[in-house]
Order: C-alpha cells, then structure tokens, then sequence
C-alpha cells in the first residue's frame, strides 16, 4: 500500500486545481482517476465562461494544461477507479481496482456523471447519445432531439446544428436554465427549435431510433416527431457511490460540505459539482478545488502539532 499525506480522487477541474495548490504547499499528494484529465470536460467543444480564455478553449486542451501544472507542482498520478473508502485509525484509505493509496487527509473531487434518461436505455448506441461533438457528425443532414434545458444541452444543441437538418430541444420547465448568452445563440441559430414543458415519453424505431414519443405538460396532448438522434443532457448524478454510508450526503447523493469544503468525516473533504450546493460551473469548481486544498493543508499541519487532537479551523 502506497502512503501519501492527500489524495485527491478525480481529475476534474476542482481536483486538478486541488493538486496544484496541495503541491505548492509542499504535501505529498496522488490524484487518482479512472480516466484522464479534465473529467467531463475532456469531450467539451468549446469553454466559453472560464476566466482567461477569451476566445473560449476546447475541454481537451484545458484539461492538460491544468494537469501539466498540477504535476509541474509535484503531484503524482494513478489512473484506477475508486471502489471504496475505508478509515484505519487517523488514515484514510481508497481503494482502487488496482490498488490501494492510504493517506491522513482525501479531497473528494469525483464530480458528476451525464443522468440517463430511462426511457432512452435501450436505443444507447442506436441513436441515442450523451456527446454531440464525438457522435454529431453521423446525424448530418438528418433531424435530432436533444433532451434538456441547461448549458450543456443547449452547447451540444449548437454543435449538433452544424451537422443535423434540424435540432429539436425538449424541456420540461417553463423556463431554460442555460445562461442567457447560450439561449441568445441558440435562440439565433435557425436550425434550433426550443420546445418547453416537454417530457419525452418513448423512444420509437426497429434497429435505430426513427422517431419520438413527447408529451405536452401544458396541455397534456401527446406528440410524435421524426428523430434518427436523441442525445440526452437531462442533468447530472454525482459519482459518490462509493461514499455510502462513510460522509453525510444529501437525497440526491450530493456531499454535504461547510464553507471549508469539511465533509462529516474529519479528514475528508469535498469540491466541486459533486458537493450539495455547487453551482456546477468550472469557475466554481477552481475555488472549490483551492479551498479544498488549503482545508487539507491545515488540517494536516494542526493534526501533527498537536498529535492527533486538533481544530482544524
């Protein structure tokens, strides 16, 4: 078993950042991460709201940017998926697939996955997606759906715009929750039709999705509309599976944290969107990502000067 004074697990932005500040204060850190750098934002066609980039960035180019600062601050990486977290006296263990990394202090930085769509599960691969700019271009000049009403489905609805005859985006409130530079682009575009109040109740086809079943919530009539895609950007889970029963999270499987991202169990904390509360916004996630680290660090120094008994404030 390897011994390290922080483990970060994910890679995500608030990890990233996590490590970098964790380093700079000269901590033994290990990042741990199933996939690789920029968690969810690796499969983003553009970042147009994080702080410094003007002309907006492209997820896989930023994602190894903060990782390539993150190392250069001497964080060490392990590529594994996170099974379990364990408590051995004043050590916190994970436990990967691979192997084990046991420390005095973990920064939770798992972040969220894409929510399914029940009715969709079937037809995955047939039509249905979760990646506009990796599956957009095999929907050119055909008609898609995309399902839900925040930023990421009205950006994957604009990417999808530059292959598909017709983008039809389905939501259930009233009201879009995409910031409103994203909805004025959407709004602007000419292929894009946005329809509210929009439940998706079946997914219809023989070998590949060839049309939709959607219900009018405002009026209960029940509509079907010709797709050969549907991609689904209904919300996000939080990857705290493996936290059950070990820190206190909320009814939807968020952690709970205080401002200095300290979950329930002393000694771990918590950053980023997999945490109650957060906004889920990249520049979020930096702050999340610092504070975490910088919680950690203190922790860390008040728990070896006062040999175990602290107040790690």
């Amino acid at each position: 078993m390897n011994d390290f004074e922080l483990v970060i697990v994910g890679a995500g932005v608030a990890g990233l950042t996590a490590a970098t500040f964790a380093g700079r204060y000269g901590l033994k850190v290990v990042v741990v991460e199933r996939l690789g750098a920029g968690g969810q934002i690796a499969n983003t066609e553009r970042i147009e709201n994080f702080p410094g980039f003007p002309g907006g960035i492209a997820g896989h180019e930023l994602g190894p940017l903060l990782h390539e600062q993150a190392e250069a601050a001497g964080a060490a990486f392990v590529l594994d998926e996170v099974e379990r977290l364990e408590t051995d006296g004043d050590h916190r263990i994970v436990h990967g697939a691979s192997e084990s990394l046991r420390a005095s202090a973990i920064i939770i930085a798992a972040g969220s996955r894409l929510r399914r769509l029940p009715v969709a599960e079937r037809w995955i691969g047939k039509g249905v997606s979760q990646c506009a700019s990796c599956d957009g271009a095999f929907f050119a000049a055909q008609e898609v759906c995309v399902v839900g009403g925040g930023d990421s489905a009205l950006d994957e609805a604009l990417i999808l715009a530059a292959h598909a005859s017709r983008v039809t985006v389905l939501h259930r409130s009233r009201t879009l929750v995409a910031q409103h530079a994203v909805v004025d682009r959407a709004r602007a575009c000419g292929k894009i039709e946005i329809i509210p109040q929009a439940v998706v109740e079946e997914i219809l086809g023989e070998d590949a999705v060839s049309a939709i079943r959607w219900r009018d919530l405002a009026t209960g009539t029940v509509q079907t509309k010709a797709a050969r895609g549907v991609f689904v950007y209904a919300g996000l889970e939080p990857n705290t599976g493996f936290l059950r029963d070990m820190v206190a999270l909320d009814a939807a499987g968020h952690v709970e944290t205080d401002a200095m991202m300290r979950t329930s169990l002393r000694g771990v904390f918590a950053a980023g969107d997999i945490r109650r509360h957060s906004v889920a916004q990249l520049a979020a996630s930096v702050g999340d990502g610092a504070t975490a680290a910088i919680s950690a660090f203190r922790y860390l120094r008040n728990e070896f000067a006062k040999g175990g008994n602290s107040d790690d404030t």
